[in-house]
């Protein structure tokens, strides 16, 4: 018996040697470990929509959006990325700057790669009704989930079955920025935030005066907007974000000044991980 369990131990001991450290992982936990993504609670799956285009062909899709971005979108990073979604993904203006992988089915016309859009507008009627999940795209985002020279041929088509799912949202080395909204004063501050890295979206936002140890917590208004009612208010300011997925938080220290505009825009000197 001594000898059958020393043999026995030593078997399993050159199998966890010999194993992919995920293989390891899975046997000491009891083959419960999940991704990072998963365990954050982002859906990582591949999923089923449908998807149409609108404006120009080769367009870069509308100009500004539900979720108040502007002339942004017309601009790199956001220049021909953007995507109007259904309701079930644009959660009331909470799924703003969330990016997506989709990709088309029919390999005939269909390129193997996905296309990545950003959330920037909402499409609520039409296909985008019932609970539906769609994506409305630009021209040009539509065209490339074509096989090369074949983006005509699919926008004739119109309506696609595609696949979709959650990606990292990467800026290119972009930090995130606030945009104080026109007609805020003292009295009422309304920010618009911008270039998320990571998960994109917001699920709370709280800000703090000069001076003070109270984080005051900013309602979400509208897309990517959020406002706090309460005064005389005192700058400079710290904003404190969390993504809605996966309760992710980060703090931009004094990063709207002491004499902050309406319509100005103030960078941080950080940004979320690029990845989920």
């Amino acid at each position: 018996m001594a000898a059958s369990s020393r043999s026995s131990a030593l078997s399993v001991l050159l199998m966890l040697l010999l194993a992919p450290p995920f293989a390891a992982s899975f046997l000491f936990d009891g083959g419960k470990s999940k991704s990072s993504a998963a365990a954050a609670g982002v859906d990582m799956e591949w999923r089923p929509a449908t998807a149409t285009w609108y404006g120009d062909a080769e367009g870069d899709g509308s100009t500004g959006g539900a979720c108040g971005y502007g002339s942004l979108v017309d601009v790199v990073p956001l220049k021909a990325r953007v995507g109007s979604v259904s309701p079930v993904l644009f959660k009331d203006g909470e799924g703003c700057g969330a990016c997506y992988k989709v990709k088309c089915l029919d390999h005939s016309i269909c390129s193997r790669r996905a296309v990545t859009v950003i959330v920037t507008d909402e499409c609520p009627g039409g296909l985008c009704a019932f609970g539906r999940t769609h994506f409305d795209l630009s021209g040009a985002a539509f065209s490339r989930m074509a096989v090369a020279g074949a983006g005509g041929h699919l926008r004739d088509r119109g309506q696609l079955n595609v696949v979709y799912r959650r990606t990292a949202c990467k800026y290119g080395g972009k930090n995130i920025a606030f945009r104080v909204n026109e007609g805020s004063t003292n009295f009422w501050l309304s920010l618009l935030v911008e270039f998320e890295d990571g998960q994109g979206d917001i699920g709370s936002m709280q800000i703090k005066q000069a001076n003070s140890v109270e984080w005051l917590d900013m309602k979400h208004v509208w897309g990517a907007t959020w406002c706090l009612v309460r005064g005389p208010l005192v700058g400079p300011f710290s904003v404190r974000l969390t993504t809605l997925s996966a309760q992710k938080t980060l703090t931009a220290r004094e990063v709207i000044p002491k004499n902050w505009k309406p319509t100005a825009t103030y960078t941080s000197r950080l940004n979320f991980e690029a990845a989920l």
